[in-house]
């Protein structure tokens, strides 16, 4: 062997056994078994960090297990800025579908949208033009494509329609018990149920993470518990402000195939399970309204039939009351607290979309020790 080939094979030993040892010394504990903590904690165990997720409850069992669940960068998701982030959200995705196999089951159909002649129509002509400008797979249809397109549908009257094709749907609970399978695999941990009582700092650093089951030393500790996490932060003077979101779902007991990508009606936005359950709320975050009665969920589905008329005579299984994690501004809070360095926040609405990439780049940002350009609009030093 020649003494450059023996120096370079040599280097890129020593090179990579001090990436190990580097990334193992990091202790890890990350906040929370939702979507978002799910995929953080996934993220650092594939990078080779000793990461212990600590769940309340149990995993998913929060605004994950009520969420709608919708992979997009849709025509709301403003400014460019924003809109770019979902876009590589939805690659996100794709990236973590590969890397699972396909288990996650995501259903890439598309959506497809109408309204009625008014001004909701003409603004959504305009919101339609925009996106594509931006390069989104989205287009204009006529009443003949989204009658294809959503062949058990009856629209009503049609005065524009739109199809964006690049988008998904998931089973979010499904999602975060297969990405906390594969985190397992990586070596993570997940303890649960197990709260979180204090926070143990010492010149201004998070030390260990007490908890009902024992404290945890930390190197570092990751805020991705949705609406709890204003709670927690507070306990090392942090402040993380959130405001009320809450929406209604309705779900149906299992239905013969009927849609196999998402109807955004007028007033009912409707999207199939792949067990069979159909799920339906007034927009994609669940209705304005905090009333989860049955006749609430009756109302909903009642309401979807009007489309999807083999709804008539379907089973309402149970309605749920979720709260989405939605910042004050509504825009995702992401990254290290000034006030406290090795104390990372992530929360956000649009969290299904985003969870697959704010789980790399958080998993960067720990690890690495980078500032993530992508990020840097959605640190919580904005709220000053």
């Amino acid at each position: 062997m020649k003494r450059w080939q023996f120096n370079h094979l040599a280097a890129g030993v020593a090179l990579s056994g001090f990436t190990r040892s580097r990334v193992a010394a990091n202790r890890i504990v990350v906040a929370g078994g939702g979507i978002i903590g799910a995929s953080i904690a996934y993220h650092l165990a594939k990078r080779g960090a000793e990461v212990t997720l600590v769940e309340k409850v149990r995993p998913a069992s929060g605004t994950t297990a009520n969420s709608f669940a919708w992979i997009n960068s849709t025509f709301s998701k403003q400014p460019r800025g924003y809109y770019n982030l979902n876009l590589l959200g939805i690659a996100g995705w794709r990236r973590l579908d590969l890397a699972t196999q396909g288990e996650l089951q995501i259903q890439w159909g598309g959506s497809v949208e109408w309204y009625a002649a008014g001004e909701t129509a003409t603004a959504f002509r305009k919101d339609v033009k925009r996106h594509q400008g931006w390069g989104y797979a989205a287009r204009l249809i006529d009443e003949a494509e989204l009658r294809r397109l959503l062949p058990k549908v009856s629209p009503g009257p049609v005065a524009v329609a739109s199809f964006s094709e690049q988008e998904g749907a998931v089973d979010p609970v499904h999602a975060v018990e297969v990405i906390l399978k594969h985190a397992r695999q990586s070596g993570a941990t997940v303890e649960f149920p197990c709260e979180i009582t204090g926070l143990d700092v010492a010149n201004g650093r998070v030390r260990a993470v007490k908890t009902t089951k024992g404290a945890l030393e930390a190197d570092a500790v990751v805020l991705a518990c949705g609406n709890d996490t204003p709670r927690l932060a507070k306990m090392v003077g942090v402040e993380v402000p959130l405001k009320d979101s809450p929406g209604v779902l309705a779900h149906t007991a299992p239905q013969k195939p009927l849609l196999d990508r998402l109807a955004l009606a007028p007033g009912a936005h409707i999207k199939q399970k792949p067990d069979g359950r159909i799920v339906t709320g007034l927009d994609f975050g669940g209705a304005p309204i905090k009333d989860a009665s049955r006749e609430t969920g009756q109302r909903l589905l009642d309401h979807a039939a009007r489309f999807l008329p083999q709804l008539k005579d379907a089973q309402l299984q149970n309605v749920t009351l979720g709260w989405r994690v939605m910042p004050k501004d509504e825009f995702p809070i992401v990254g290290f607290a000034d006030r406290c360095p090795n104390l990372y926040v992530a929360v956000m609405h649009s969290g299904v979309t985003l969870a697959p990439l704010v789980g790399q780049l958080a998993a960067t940002e720990v690890l690495d020790g980078v500032q993530v350009d992508l990020l840097q609009p959605y640190r919580l030093s904005r709220f000053g």
